[in-house]
């Protein structure tokens, strides 16, 4: 496991400039109707207004732009079933790099098409025999490419924490913070920009019941595995938090809950 400080609220904030001109402000919306359902005022930050259409572009292009020219030149690679994958490949476009992406056969046809859109290079596998790290490593060490994991990287942590900054700069005295968690990359930024804007705000993780790997983790306070979770939500099917975001998680989520399909 990595220290804490791995990532810090300083990285967060030169990730957002690093990110200006490139990644979009997404709005912040609000709806009547929901907050007298539930009796508090809500506030969504629609990353589905971003670029690729989720908030992954901002930690893939937070990563490699920060690459040294012979690792641009060498190229990247990351694995992905899509948001990521479309991140990278859009970063590595705007950027001037080559982007290898290794995804499921079974990823859904338009995010395959919009990550070859791109440009990138599209390897595909089995993912009922075949494991994306591996292939992705020995790609990795077979061509020089860098490796660009879709969550458990100090520098996509801190492109993902530019949401929650963005947040807390337009909607001040929040009293929670309500992230969805797969692999945790969004929620660990999104803690640390927490924790240094808005001390008092309450960091809750939330992930669907099929795929409660984190918050096994956050409970028992070591790292638990889901194997091949089944659930709807096919972005947080990630079977566990990686060696960044656990040790995040624990010293910086206040509670972590898990909702149904």
């Amino acid at each position: 496991m990595h220290p804490i400080d791995a990532v810090t609220f300083e990285d967060v904030v030169r990730a957002q400039k690093r990110l200006r001109g490139h990644a979009h402000e997404t709005p912040v919306m609000t709806s009547r109707t929901l907050d007298a359902q539930v009796g508090a005022q809500v506030f969504f930050k629609c990353e589905n207004f971003q670029r690729v259409g989720a908030f992954k572009f901002r930690g893939a292009y937070n990563a490699i732009a920060q690459l040294d020219d012979e690792a641009r030149a060498r190229g990247v690679i990351t694995y992905s079933s899509g948001n990521h994958a479309q991140g990278v490949a859009l970063a590595c476009k705007l950027l001037g790099v080559k982007a290898t992406i290794v995804m499921p056969d079974n990823a859904p046809a338009i995010k395959r098409a919009a990550t070859a859109g791109y440009g990138a290079t599209i390897v595909a596998y089995d993912p009922a025999t075949e494991v994306r790290e591996e292939i992705g490593r020995a790609l990795a060490d077979e061509h020089g490419y860098t490796l660009i994991p879709p969550y458990d990287h100090p520098h996509v942590i801190a492109g993902q924490g530019t949401a929650a900054f963005e947040l807390h700069k337009e909607i001040g005295g929040l009293d929670a913070l309500l992230v969805c968690c797969g692999g945790g990359g969004l929620l660990s930024g999104s803690a640390v920009a927490a924790r240094a804007m808005a001390p008092a705000c309450q960091v809750i993780g939330v992930e669907p019941e099929l795929a409660d790997d984190a918050c096994r983790s956050f409970r028992t306070g070591t790292l638990q595995v889901v194997t091949n979770p089944d659930t709807l939500a096919d972005g947080a099917r990630t079977p566990s938090l990686g060696s960044f975001t656990f040790p995040i998680v624990l010293s910086c989520v206040d509670d972590m809950v898990s909702v149904s399909e």
